[in-house]
């Protein structure tokens, strides 16, 4: 066929424009690598957790196929490898479990299975509607109904007010789908039948077949909109297989089905609205690089395998049918597009494809068809590979920042655990190295595992200091030098936890010397990172943008970020004495029961902001060296961080930061001066604060 002239340099074009938006090889790599990173930290911390169960990360973000101004969201899949055990014969029964049998016929919509209850004693059908989530057929079996198994997840959510469902989907969390699943790993024909279908072909490779053929699948709750069984189905879904075709895609291909999606959300949309939804795009993306030669998909066609992909579109419009790639006999229109609206879109694909993709250019997300003008015309290449680098370093520590939150905000569930089990914290925290140390020895989970006992090894070290000045004993250098294990954790907080507990011992020179080491490294661009509060716009890409102004993620030593610095009770003697109110910050018993779960985690210990503890710090320990100057001169520092507005959205505790401060003008006689910072604590939050205990202290 004729392939219009201006394909190929429009095609290099698009793809130049993609690489600056955030579509280049290196930003894909990273966003699997991130979301794969975080399947192993839940996979781990089920494991510490006792629980034998999966965690997945699906969809656009785990793939890479998205830039920022798509806003994808996050697809979560969690499955349990205990207690279900689903059968596909009653042959399959297993005592002690609970035992789901998968019923279909021909009046059963493709895709979807009944799963009919059998006893946990004996291979028998259950008879009893002794559960809630338990509903009878009208032929008498007993069924797990899909709604009801929502409703019992729904009522296991805490903040249920903030809970949303879309489709098979429970969530109380913004711009995350979360699925509940049920895994199936025996053999299904649906799987066999498309691995047979695809034999002998270029695409997929033999080797993803023969993967496809033992991955397990998954059954999830959702049914078909037109079936008389809807709210008790449950759907089958390859996410697996899914993935790993995605995964097997070339970056052309990856460009390819990008365009794609933003030509879905920025033209398609105005026309259907939300009806078209990626993995309609997806679907078609498979049939076309199924039935395309692969040295086709090189970079300078991209505009022609678009152009192709819009034809089997096209097709399937005229067709009335989308096919499921993988489940034969799904209708992916089925429930999503009316007949008319079908229409609709075949005669905008049909104008868009005669039109030689000019549409292109009307494409408004992240102004790429703006920015495909400007590059055509002026093919600025240089300015645009300094864009390009902006972004990708942008994206890279946004997707950091967001490992290393999740990654706290479990460790700290951690110990939250430590504190509320029958145990004591030293058998918890050897239980739960041993533990970590065991996860080490599977290579995919090595490098979390390592991190997570970097981070309990320099709790307990904490600990031990504790217990040592507690007793009054010597802290040696061997305990100290335990301490540079964990250093790389983050910029600063495990030296300021450090300095505390010299500072504390009465090593006052030492801690001098690891605050100033610790100043060294604070530079500007360093964001505090708390795993108990966020802040509006903590994940804002302008933010990390600025982060990396002045050189790029791989010019700093480390990630830029400072932790907050935690002081449990189990390490009071290694604290400063002024946040030992923090520990006891409520004046009342009603305070206590105005905490919400994520309060009740952190508020009996002392949580401040590492910069603010800094500047503490050094006012502590250059006063008790008799160095007046520089003893005023880190106060002034402290003063100005906490006061200056430009600050305010990098502390996370600033109510704590003000308490410190306001024990700084105590500590110079100035009580009015500290009773106004009580104050304007109080004016931050007024319940939960050991300002109170301060305001009555002055």
């Amino acid at each position: 066929m004729q392939v219009p002239e201006h394909f190929i340099e429009l095609s290099i074009c698009m793809s130049e424009v993609l690489d600056d938006v955030g579509a280049g090889k290196d930003t894909v790599i990273e966003r699997r690598g991130t979301f794969l990173w975080r399947e192993c930290m839940m996979k781990i911390a089920n494991t510490c957790d006792g629980k034998d169960s999966e965690c997945f990360h699906f969809g656009s973000q785990s793939e890479g196929t998205t830039i920022p101004g798509l806003e994808s969201d996050i697809d979560f899949l969690l499955t349990s490898n205990e207690v279900v055990n689903i059968m596909k014969v009653w042959t399959d029964w297993k005592a002690g479990m609970k035992n789901l049998l998968m019923l279909r016929d021909d009046t059963t919509p493709a895709q979807q299975y009944l799963l009919q209850i059998y006893r946990r004693d004996t291979p028998e059908p259950e008879t009893s509607l002794y559960d809630d989530h338990f509903v009878r057929k009208y032929s008498g079996q007993v069924l797990l109904s899909a709604d009801r198994f929502k409703d019992l997840i729904d009522k296991q959510i805490e903040n249920r007010k903030d809970v949303t469902r879309n489709g098979p989907s429970v969530s109380n969390t913004p711009n995350w789908d979360i699925v509940h699943a049920i895994h199936v790993c025996k053999p299904l024909p649906e799987i066999q039948k498309w691995i047979e279908r695809c034999k002998g072909r270029q695409w997929p490779p033999v080797h993803l077949l023969e993967t496809a053929r033992v991955a397990p699948n998954f059954l999830v709750p959702a049914g078909h909109p037109d079936s008389d069984y809807k709210r008790e189905e449950w759907r089958l879904s390859p996410n697996l297989i899914e993935r790993m075709l995605m995964f097997s895609f070339n970056m052309t291909q990856i460009k390819c089905y990008i365009v794609l999606k933003l030509i879905n959300k920025s033209l398609l949309s105005k026309l259907v609205g939300d009806s078209i939804t990626s993995f309609h795009s997806k679907t078609i993306m498979f049939y076309t690089i199924e039935r395309t030669h692969p040295s086709l998909w090189v970079e300078h066609n991209l505009m022609f395998l678009l152009w192709l992909c819009l034809n089997v579109f096209r097709k399937f419009l005229r067709l009335g049918r989308l096919p499921h790639y993988i489940i034969h006999g799904v209708n992916l229109f089925d429930g999503k597009l009316s007949k008319v609206q079908q229409r609709c879109l075949l005669e905008f694909i049909d104008s868009m494809i005669r039109s030689n993709l000019r549409e292109v250019f009307d494409i408004d997300i992240d102004k790429i068809g703006c920015r495909l003008q400007a590059l055509s015309i002026l093919r600025l290449v240089n300015t645009g590979e300094i864009r390009r680098v902006c972004l990708r370093d942008s994206i890279s520590l946004l997707l950091k920042f967001e490992c290393v939150f999740i990654f706290l905000n479990r460790l700290f569930t951690f110990k939250y655990q430590m504190h509320s089990c029958i145990t004591t914290i030293k058998q918890s925290i050897r239980y739960l190295l041993r533990k970590f140390v065991y996860s080490s020895t599977n290579i995919r989970l090595k490098t979390v595992a390592l991190d997570f006992i970097k981070h309990l090894y320099a709790l307990q070290n904490s600990m031990h200091s504790s217990y040592c000045l507690q007793l009054r004993t010597i802290i040696d250098s061997k305990v100290i030098r335990r301490f540079q294990y964990s250093f790389d954790t983050d910029v600063a907080s495990s030296r300021l936890k450090l300095a505390s507990i010299l500072y504390c011992s009465g090593h006052i020179h030492a801690a001098a010397r690891v605050l100033e080491n610790a100043e060294k490294r604070f530079h500007s661009k360093v964001k505090a990172v708390c795993n108990c509060r966020r802040i509006d716009g903590d994940d804002d890409i302008n933010l990390f943008n600025a982060m990396r102004s002045d050189k790029s993620v791989n010019g700093f030593s480390e990630l830029p970020f400072a932790f907050c610095v935690n002081f449990s009770r189990q390490e009071l003697y290694c604290t400063p004495f002024i946040l030992l109110f923090e520990m006891n910050r409520n004046i009342t018993a009603e305070e206590v029961a105005q905490r919400n779960s994520a309060d009740k985690k952190w508020m009996d210990s002392a949580e401040i902001d590492a910069c603010p503890f800094l500047h503490y710090l050094q006012y502590l320990t250059y006063g008790a060296l008799g160095k007046r100057n520089k003893q005023l001169h880190y106060l002034r520092c402290f003063e100005t961080y906490v006061c200056h507005g430009r600050n305010r959205n990098n502390m996370h505790h600033r109510e704590t930061a003000l308490n410190l401060l306001g024990h700084c003008y105590e500590m110079e006689g100035n009580f009015i001066k500290a009773l106004c910072f009580y104050v304007m604590s109080l004016h931050y939050s007024g319940k939960n604060n050991a300002a109170n205990w301060h305001v009555g202290r002055c």
